[in-house]
């Protein structure tokens, strides 16, 4: 018997899953500074919030290939709190990101086409454009006194090929919000090249400044703009299976069309989530306030110990709930956290981003207070104690 080729993964463990399984299973302690899932991080939910899903509607079945036209007034309602008028009419709703990043490599692709994407980025990219048989082109994001597009390796990536450029705004893990001469340059190579833009904002709530970003739902001139975006980070939901695609530009009308019969094809949204919509999105606030709470104490607790050290650069961060640190790169980053496990402390190597696979550890921010600080506390220590002896603070390149 014969396999599909895009299914062609190594799915064996990985020396770093093995290990961070056997210290569970040996029932040793963990400080994870991994975290992702708001529903395991302590956070408190509206003792209602399920009773939605109990509504004697959600018996009917009304296969809507866009999704129930309630659920869809929701998420516009959405964006007019984010200052953005967007049209029921634009909306396609998905059970997750991943699948409108399926939708529209479908829409946009055919098979070899290619997807230029920035790195350090979301590491399931790879994954979803493998399945539609279409090419990931990375293009560098670069740190120069905060992280920028390299237009020009954007040029570079961009072939005859190319269909689309996908973004994360704020991107996951850097935390970096595009800013309008960013926007400006990509918004002139796509009418340049007859290239859309998918743009990801799933994080696009939670900023650290006092300004809130734009959502690029607001559009660009002469561009093909799609916007994803779900209750998973939105409202700490992941659990919930709720997104959507948002659609703007020229071809917006023929695009809808299309990803109409795309949706209607799978009908994968089940009735129950999407006649909860209405109520998880203006309900939001709740579980958003912990989230930025949480986000920016922890923040704080891991400049406070950083301060303590010149080893480890904490990288600005703009947005999100990652933080990204460069560390010294006198060995690969999957070594030093097996190491840092074996004392306690569980974090993500940069290679996991697409970072290079020396000098780049990424810590999630979400996690419990108590344990977040004391996983950041033998982080700090063991650079210092460990690594400290090698005399070789932070000094190449980010």
């Amino acid at each position: 018997m014969r396999f599909s080729k895009r299914t062609e993964w190594n799915t064996e463990e990985s020396a770093l899953a093995r290990a961070h399984r056997e210290r569970l299973r040996a029932g040793l302690p963990i400080a994870d500074l991994t975290a992702s899932n708001p529903t395991r991080c302590g956070f408190e939910y509206d003792p209602e919030l399920l009773s939605v899903l109990t509504e004697t509607n959600a018996l009917d079945y009304d296969p809507q290939p866009k999704g129930l036209l309630s659920a869809r007034e929701a998420v516009c309602g959405y964006y007019a709190d984010h200052d953005v008028q967007v049209l029921s009419e634009r909306v396609v709703l998905t059970t997750s990101t991943s699948e409108a990043y399926g939708f529209l490599f479908k829409l946009l692709c055919d098979p070899g086409s290619e997807i230029v994407a920035p790195q350090p980025g979301y590491p399931l990219f790879d994954f979803l454009a493998v399945l539609d048989d279409v090419h990931i082109k990375s293009s560098p994001l670069v740190y120069d006194h905060g992280w920028q597009i390299e237009p020009e390796g954007f040029r570079q990536a961009i072939t005859d090929r190319t269909r689309a450029i996908v973004l994360v705004h704020p991107n996951n893990p850097t935390g970096h919000f595009l800013k309008s001469w960013e926007a400006e340059e990509l918004a002139t190579m796509c009418r340049e090249r007859g290239l859309a833009l998918i743009v990801d904002e799933v994080f696009l709530d939670y900023a650290f400044g006092a300004e809130r970003p734009k959502s690029f739902a607001v559009g660009l001139e002469g561009v093909d703009v799609y916007v994803v975006s779900g209750l998973s980070k939105i409202a700490g939901l992941p659990q919930m299976k709720a997104a959507w695609i948002v659609t703007t530009g020229p071809n917006a009308n023929v695009a809808m069309e299309r990803l109409e019969v795309i949706a209607d094809t799978f009908l994968s949204m089940n009735a129950p989530v999407q006649g909860a919509m209405a109520a998880w999105i203006a309900g939001r606030e709740g579980v958003q306030r912990q989230i930025r709470e949480r986000v920016v104490t922890n923040l704080a607790e891991l400049d406070r110990r950083l301060a303590l050290q010149d080893m480890v650069q904490r990288l600005d961060v703009e947005g999100g709930w990652y933080a990204v640190l460069r560390v010294p790169a006198v060995q690969a980053d999957e070594q030093t956290v097996l190491e840092l496990l074996e004392r306690g402390v569980w974090v993500h190597p940069g290679y996991f981003f697409g970072m290079d696979e020396s000098g780049w550890l990424v810590v999630s921010l979400l996690g419990a207070v108590g344990e977040f600080g004391t996983g950041a506390g033998k982080l700090v220590d063991y650079f210092r104690t460990h690594q400290g002896d090698n005399n070789c603070p932070v000094m190449a390149k980010a």
